[in-house]
Protein backbone atom coordinates (compact mmCIF):
# COMPACT_ATOMS: atom_id res chain seq x y z
CA UNK A 1 0.00 0.00 0.00
CA UNK A 2 1.52 3.36 -0.95
CA UNK A 3 2.11 5.93 1.73
CA UNK A 4 -0.24 8.88 1.90
CA UNK A 5 -0.21 11.93 4.11
CA UNK A 6 -3.39 12.27 6.16
CA UNK A 7 -3.06 15.96 6.98
CA UNK A 8 -0.74 18.86 6.50
CA UNK A 9 2.63 18.84 8.21
CA UNK A 10 2.41 20.10 11.79
CA UNK A 11 5.17 22.31 13.15
CA UNK A 12 5.88 23.40 16.70
CA UNK A 13 8.69 25.45 18.18
CA UNK A 14 10.01 25.24 21.74
CA UNK A 15 12.17 28.09 22.98
CA UNK A 16 12.74 29.90 26.24
CA UNK A 17 10.39 27.75 28.31
CA UNK A 18 7.47 27.96 25.89
CA UNK A 19 6.10 25.79 23.09
CA UNK A 20 3.81 26.95 20.32
CA UNK A 21 2.45 25.35 17.18
CA UNK A 22 2.91 27.47 14.10
CA UNK A 23 -0.87 27.82 13.71
CA UNK A 24 -1.20 28.97 17.34
CA UNK A 25 -3.63 26.19 18.26
CA UNK A 26 -1.30 25.18 21.10
CA UNK A 27 0.71 27.74 22.99
CA UNK A 28 1.85 26.98 26.52
CA UNK A 29 4.61 27.41 29.03
CA UNK A 30 6.90 24.45 29.61
CA UNK A 31 8.14 23.05 32.90
CA UNK A 32 11.45 21.24 33.09
CA UNK A 33 13.41 19.44 35.79
CA UNK A 34 16.41 21.31 34.37
CA UNK A 35 14.74 24.65 35.19
CA UNK A 36 12.72 24.08 38.39
CA UNK A 37 11.58 27.72 38.54
CA UNK A 38 9.51 27.26 35.36
CA UNK A 39 5.85 26.35 35.49
CA UNK A 40 3.84 24.81 32.70
CA UNK A 41 3.41 21.49 30.96
CA UNK A 42 6.10 18.88 31.49
CA UNK A 43 7.57 16.74 28.71
CA UNK A 44 5.75 13.77 30.26
CA UNK A 45 2.40 15.58 30.02
CA UNK A 46 3.05 16.50 26.40
CA UNK A 47 4.07 12.90 25.57
CA UNK A 48 0.97 11.51 27.28
CA UNK A 49 -1.26 13.93 25.38
CA UNK A 50 0.41 13.19 22.04
CA UNK A 51 0.29 9.41 22.52
CA UNK A 52 -3.35 9.51 23.71
CA UNK A 53 -4.40 11.70 20.80
CA UNK A 54 -2.64 9.65 18.15
CA UNK A 55 -3.78 6.29 19.54
CA UNK A 56 -7.34 7.64 19.88
CA UNK A 57 -7.49 8.35 16.15
CA UNK A 58 -6.28 4.81 15.41
CA UNK A 59 -8.75 3.32 17.91
CA UNK A 60 -11.70 5.21 16.41
CA UNK A 61 -10.70 3.95 12.96
CA UNK A 62 -10.34 0.40 14.28
CA UNK A 63 -13.69 0.57 16.07
CA UNK A 64 -15.41 1.55 12.83
CA UNK A 65 -14.13 -1.65 11.23
CA UNK A 66 -15.36 -3.80 14.14
CA UNK A 67 -18.94 -2.65 14.67
CA UNK A 68 -21.58 -0.31 13.32
CA UNK A 69 -23.00 0.30 16.79
CA UNK A 70 -22.71 3.76 18.27
CA UNK A 71 -20.10 3.75 21.02
CA UNK A 72 -17.44 5.95 22.50
CA UNK A 73 -13.73 5.21 22.44
CA UNK A 74 -11.55 6.60 25.22
CA UNK A 75 -7.76 6.39 25.38
CA UNK A 76 -5.77 7.11 28.52
CA UNK A 77 -1.98 7.40 28.34
CA UNK A 78 0.51 7.62 31.18
CA UNK A 79 4.04 8.68 30.26
CA UNK A 80 7.28 8.78 32.19
CA UNK A 81 10.77 9.69 31.12
CA UNK A 82 13.74 7.76 32.41
CA UNK A 83 17.39 7.55 31.46
CA UNK A 84 19.04 4.47 30.05
CA UNK A 85 22.40 3.35 31.41
CA UNK A 86 24.05 5.32 28.58
CA UNK A 87 22.34 8.55 29.75
CA UNK A 88 19.85 8.81 26.87
CA UNK A 89 16.21 9.55 27.63
CA UNK A 90 13.71 6.74 27.29
CA UNK A 91 9.93 7.14 27.25
CA UNK A 92 7.77 4.63 29.08
CA UNK A 93 4.14 4.86 28.03
CA UNK A 94 1.18 2.80 29.18
CA UNK A 95 -1.94 3.39 27.14
CA UNK A 96 -5.33 1.85 27.74
CA UNK A 97 -8.37 1.83 25.50
CA UNK A 98 -11.96 1.55 26.64
CA UNK A 99 -15.18 1.64 24.67
CA UNK A 100 -18.79 1.52 25.73
CA UNK A 101 -20.89 -1.00 23.83
CA UNK A 102 -18.22 -3.48 22.74
CA UNK A 103 -17.92 -7.07 23.86
CA UNK A 104 -14.69 -8.25 25.52
CA UNK A 105 -13.67 -9.90 22.22
CA UNK A 106 -14.44 -6.76 20.19
CA UNK A 107 -12.50 -4.61 22.65
CA UNK A 108 -9.47 -6.92 22.42
CA UNK A 109 -9.70 -6.76 18.62
CA UNK A 110 -9.99 -2.97 18.73
CA UNK A 111 -6.85 -2.73 20.90
CA UNK A 112 -4.90 -5.06 18.60
CA UNK A 113 -5.93 -3.20 15.44
CA UNK A 114 -5.35 0.25 16.92
CA UNK A 115 -1.90 -0.77 18.17
CA UNK A 116 -1.07 -2.03 14.68
CA UNK A 117 -2.35 1.15 12.97
CA UNK A 118 -0.67 3.90 14.91
CA UNK A 119 2.95 4.91 14.35
CA UNK A 120 4.23 3.94 17.82
CA UNK A 121 3.23 0.28 17.96
CA UNK A 122 4.17 -1.58 21.12
CA UNK A 123 5.81 -4.18 18.86
CA UNK A 124 8.35 -1.64 17.55
CA UNK A 125 10.70 -1.96 20.54
CA UNK A 126 12.47 1.34 19.87
CA UNK A 127 13.63 3.74 22.54
CA UNK A 128 10.20 3.71 24.06
CA UNK A 129 8.47 1.06 26.08
CA UNK A 130 4.80 1.00 25.28
CA UNK A 131 1.98 -1.10 26.64
CA UNK A 132 -1.54 -0.88 25.21
CA UNK A 133 -4.29 -2.70 27.10
CA UNK A 134 -8.09 -2.89 26.98
CA UNK A 135 -10.21 -1.56 29.83
CA UNK A 136 -13.59 -3.23 30.17
CA UNK A 137 -16.84 -1.73 31.37
CA UNK A 138 -16.71 1.66 29.75
CA UNK A 139 -14.78 4.73 30.66
CA UNK A 140 -11.60 4.97 32.75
Amino acid sequence: MPSSRLNEVATATAEGGHVRTDDGALSTALASPLAPHCSGLTPEQLLAAAFASCLHHAAVEAAGAITDEAHTVQVRAEATLDRDDDGRYRADVHASISSVGLTRRQLAELVEQADRLWPFSSADGGRHRLTVTPVEHGRH
